[in-house]
């Protein structure tokens, strides 16, 4: 009885796993490089983006799950040098854990994503608007319960128009990046 190739590999191997966690590494390395203007932004974004672009969705997605996992359990992971459940729960968390929706929405253009790089830039872009819709959403909600309501147009003045130039540039240079890359990653 023959077997496929597919049907012989493992759904994740051992170079899954230490793809997975160097990249988990690489976002946490990323969200320590802050970039000091009067809104000071890291790298994290561009990190995500990488991943994705690089590892695809499925082990993009994963490793973004294992950088989170590791933050929420208290490891120093995100900027600032700060760790813990408190960090992911509090208002900006919601920016964090729609890191995953980036890499869903990478992983589901993935197959385009390869071969067109239009695509591959639409998939960047639409994973951040739906981070930014959720991370603000959240962001007014934990910020009325903790200091009373906010309205949309001022939270996306504070949370989301300051990173407008900053994410795009980080969109150009993962994009660049994983195209010049890919063919290095198995």
């Amino acid at each position: 009885m023959e077997t496929s190739p597919s049907a012989a590999r493992p759904a994740v191997n051992t170079l899954d796993i230490v793809y997975i966690a160097l990249f988990a590494v690489l976002i946490a390395v990323c969200s320590w490089i802050s970039i000091p203007l009067q809104v000071p932004f890291t790298l994290q974004t561009f990190a995500v983006f990488l991943t994705c672009g690089l590892l695809g969705g499925k082990r993009g997605t994963l490793s973004v799950i294992v950088y989170l996992l590791l933050a929420a359990v208290g490891v120093p992971v995100l900027a600032g040098f700060k760790g813990g459940l408190g960090s992911l729960l509090g208002p900006t968390g919601g920016y964090l854990l729609g890191f995953v929706f980036i890499g869903l929405i990478m992983w589901a253009l993935e197959k385009p994503a390869k071969t067109s790089v239009p695509v591959l830039v639409l998939s960047m872009v639409l994973g951040l608007a739906v981070c930014y819709a959720f991370g603000t959403a959240w962001f007014m909600v934990v910020y009325a319960k903790n200091s009373g309501p906010v309205g949309l147009s001022t939270a996306l003045g504070w949370c989301v128009i300051p990173f407008l130039i900053p994410d795009a540039a980080k969109i150009a240079l993962a994009t660049v990046l994983t195209k010049a890359l890919r063919r290095y990653v198995k």
